[in-house]
């Protein structure tokens, strides 16, 4: 079964990761069947000065993560 990476900016909380983890294994397994122990994920938190798009970090393009950026 499948392996998922997901990479968003850090700071989000750890409810919305396990409904993140939830609903994306819930996803997986009505496209392909098979057991929820075989869906792994992985969040790769990253900081804003760590990621850029466009040529630019987003720190430059967003500024630094508050508290009221993420869930």
């Amino acid at each position: 079964m499948p392996h998922i990476e997901i990479t968003w900016d850090k700071g989000r909380s750890v409810e919305c990761k396990r409904k993140m983890a939830e609903g994306i294994t819930d996803a997986v397994l009505a496209a392909t069947g098979g057991e929820r122990d075989w869906v792994t994920i992985i969040f790769h938190d990253i900081d804003r000065e760590h990621w850029a798009v466009g040529g630019r970090l987003n720190i430059d393009r967003k500024g630094p993560v508050t508290d009221g950026d993420h869930p």
